[in-house]
């Protein structure tokens, strides 16, 4: 009998840690996780808001080198594949081409290289100008200072040509492909999709722009995304949605600086569609102006007015990164690159794993 009692109390008594062990479930529809980011009041222009995001902890990312910076400063170099001349370094010997039995160019690859001192940041959604095609980068990637040439996956976001006066890149300034753009390479990984939507982003933007450029890019002329996106009648249309949003942010940040503003929750029509996260206010400023352009591309081409998006509703989105999924790229020592699958949702979280840091570079969600 004492032998049961035992036992009986040994079962109560495991139960109990149990339920102090397991995690607490809130009631429905409240966030049962507590989030390092905070979202604040949002910021308005016609259809489309912004909703600033500050952090509980920031890091030291000056260290890091943008695309922008490595391309204007000729420290780092993009090709298309096969033209690359052999590259020595005082610690290599001779550096070809990357890819096995050499070859041509093809529509989804590019070789970078860093001469830089400095690792290279390379986000989604950049897109790099020039060869025979303009690309856009498709994933979220460090490239460590003084590298060997790369691979660099691209998507084409210039359906139709594969020719040009140089073989040389350049980088978009100021602009990045939108949201349905981006998240199309990112998530699908799939060039057709990535060229119906550029095709789509075309007919909507242009739509009542009278211009010959405008024009001449629905008539079968240019099928430049970065073309028709810098065409007067286009980029003016994109000023007047970005412009008031990119000023307020502007001096929200400097407000917020102490506060560590990191980056953004993105509603368009009332919906929250996307999140774009740093780990620094300086890393943020330095992408801000581009990606608020492409945040303003997206509104423009879904142009219908909607409820508005509360902040409750943004901070729940940024909250949730639990997914059903995870899919997970390690370059040891360089990087980890970590998509995740949610209910309605995908998340892309790029993690520093040079020495001296091991945190998030930027986390991006996407609604699907």
């Amino acid at each position: 009998m004492r032998l049961k009692w035992w036992l009986l109390a040994l079962c109560v008594a495991g139960l109990a840690a149990f339920a102090l062990l397991r995690p607490c479930l809130a009631p429905a529809g409240q966030v049962a996780v507590a989030s390092p980011y905070k979202v604040l009041a949002p910021i308005r222009h016609g259809n489309l808001t912004v909703f600033p995001v500050v952090a509980n902890t920031t890091y030291d990312t000056h260290d890091f080198l943008t695309l922008d910076e490595g391309l204007h400063a000729g420290d780092v170099v993009v090709s298309e594949s096969g033209t690359l001349r052999p590259l020595v370094r005082p610690r290599h010997s001779d550096i070809r081409d990357p890819r096995p039995g050499g070859g041509g160019a093809q529509v989804n690859q590019l070789v970078l290289v860093n001469n830089s001192k400095r690792p290279l940041i390379l986000l989604a959604g950049e897109i790099v100008t020039g060869g025979k095609q303009d690309r856009v980068i498709g994933k979220d990637r460090l490239v460590p200072a003084e590298s060997d040439p790369i691979d660099l996956g691209v998507f084409c976001v210039e359906p139709g040509r594969w020719t040009g006066p140089k073989m040389s890149f350049n980088s978009l300034d100021s602009a990045m492909a939108q949201p349905a753009v981006r998240g199309r390479a990112m998530a699908d990984k799939d060039q057709a999709k990535v060229w119906a939507e550029v095709r789509n982003m075309q007919v909507e933007v242009t739509a009542g722009t009278p211009s010959p450029a405008a024009v001449a890019a629905l008539g079968g002329g240019t099928t430049s995304y970065a073309q028709v996106m810098q065409e007067p009648d286009v980029k003016q249309k994109v000023d007047e949605v970005a412009a008031p949003i990119q000023h307020d942010y502007q001096s929200l940040i400097k407000q917020l600086r102490d506060r560590n503003a990191v980056g953004v929750v993105v509603a368009v029509n009332g919906e929250i569609i996307w999140a774009d996260i740093f780990a620094s206010t300086n890393l943020l400023e330095k992408y801000w102006p581009k990606l608020v352009r492409s945040y303003a591309a997206e509104a423009i081409v879904s142009s219908t007015r909607g409820r508005e998006a509360e902040i409750k509703a943004a901070q729940a989105f940024l909250t949730d990164l639990e997914g059903r999924r995870e899919t997970v790229e390690t370059e040891p020592g360089l990087y980890r690159h970590t998509e995740v699958t949610g209910d309605g949702f995908k998340a892309f979280e790029l993690t520093s794993l040079l020495p001296k840091t091991g945190f998030d570079l930027h986390v991006a969600k996407m609604t699907e």
